[in-house]
């Protein structure tokens, strides 16, 4: 599926079964809260805590889709083509970052 794909799956699926999009606010705390899983998850995994019973039934792989989810509902909601963000903010990342990895010492 392609991300355009992916837009146009996402408002079939808010204006049929979700009804409407929220509005940009609750969008925005739903996109922090889909965050917080993640970290959640990526903290018992790869760090010190320990995961709660309730921990056990998540995946990092579906958390990262709420939060791709999200997103695209605000970037639909915004009139906001992905596929075409992306794309320019690709570019300018190999423009301005073409040595600034490659220099830094602290990945050395």
């Amino acid at each position: 599926m392609t991300i355009e794909e992916w837009q146009h799956t996402v408002d079939a699926w808010i204006k049929t079964i979700g009804v409407r999009y929220f509005n940009h606010l609750t969008n925005m705390a739903l996109l922090s809260e889909e965050v917080g899983e993640v970290a959640r998850i990526i903290a018992r995994t790869h760090g010190e805590q320990s995961n709660k019973q309730s921990d056990l039934d998540k995946e990092l792989a579906d958390e990262l889709a709420d939060v791709i989810f999200v997103v695209t509902c605000l970037a639909n909601q915004s009139g906001i083509d992905l596929t075409n963000a992306l794309q320019k903010n690709m570019e300018k990342k190999l423009s301005r970052d073409i040595e600034r990895h490659q220099n830094n010492q602290k990945l050395k």
